[in-house]
């Protein structure tokens, strides 16, 4: 009897000693676990924060969400991605996008802006010798677009300006007046003219054709309506560009624009429609 009880306790003990052991194994990867979070953490900072490095796309967990008209029409979810890198602040919410915007003088470029922004946004724009800057942030399932948009001036001076703008821009907008074929296609600066100038500076930034003053344009002879628009299809096929047809004076075209961007940059379900029906705003890809 006193042989049973003697094995017991010492299969007991050695139970016991198997418990402590397992514990302390699970104890030190804990620790190990922790430790390599928070390593992970700082690498990704410092990642973040190294020049020439792309953030990283993330999911957002759920949370309260201000729909706007924006998320309904891009089929957005409930959750939204949200970007850390170049542009983001101490929100992690916050997703900051750069679009840039070339083009020549007097085609519209500050008015097709403003449009988008809202007369209040226009109003606190920030603004330098050739170049201005305005914001527009949309509230989207949670997570908020910052858009910071560059608009430079079309005057020679305003060259000096490029570098500045494009740089770390993940979309560049080239405009010419659709009632002015030489913002187009003028011999000694058009439109290849700002893509070859921005392109020096930002060889990934998505790249978008738009046409302005669409609205005085459908009052032109048809003949020269298809002669434009011939001639802009061939200069987006040659940009690898997007076309849009646009007016800031009837909206037209202009919210889409941005929406596109958006769909693109995070491989949104929401698609625009191919148009190339004469009278009728352009979009050709």
């Amino acid at each position: 009897m006193a042989k049973i009880i003697h094995e017991s306790a010492r299969k007991m003990t050695q139970l016991c000693r198997r418990i402590v052991h397992v514990k302390i194994k699970w104890s030190v990867l804990e620790r190990m676990s922790v430790f390599r979070q928070f390593f992970r953490f700082i690498w990704d900072r410092i990642l973040a924060c190294s020049v020439g490095r792309p953030g990283r796309y993330r999911r957002l967990s759920r949370r309260n969400s201000c729909p706007s008209m924006e998320a309904m029409e891009l089929g957005l979810e409930p959750h939204d991605l949200a970007f850390s890198g170049y542009g983001s602040d101490s929100d992690s919410d916050l997703v900051a996008l750069k679009i840039s915007i070339l083009g020549d003088c007097q085609i519209g470029k500050t008015s097709f802006v403003i449009k988008y922004v809202g007369d209040e946004q226009e109003k606190r724009r920030l603004e330098t010798q050739g170049l201005n800057l305005m914001d527009k942030t949309l509230c989207v399932q949670g997570a908020r677009i910052a858009f910071r948009i560059w608009d430079v001036g079309g005057d020679p001076k305003s060259l000096d300006q490029v570098p500045i703008a494009c740089k770390d821009a993940v979309a560049i907008l080239f405009m010419f007046d659709l009632t002015s074929r030489c913002t187009l296609n003028r011999y000694y600066f058009n439109v290849l003219g700002w893509y070859s100038q921005a392109r020096k500076w930002n060889q990934t930034a998505m790249p978008i054709l738009i046409g302005t003053k669409f609205d005085d344009f459908v009052q032109l002879p048809p003949d020269l309506q298809w002669t434009i628009i011939t001639e802009a299809r061939a200069y987006a096929r040659a940009m690898k560009a997007t076309l849009f047809f646009s007016s800031a004076t009837h909206n037209i075209n202009v919210n889409k624009i941005f929406k596109f961007i958006m769909a693109k940059l995070f491989n949104l379900p929401w698609t625009v429609q191919r148009n190339l029906t004469l009278g009728e705003p352009i979009i050709d890809f």
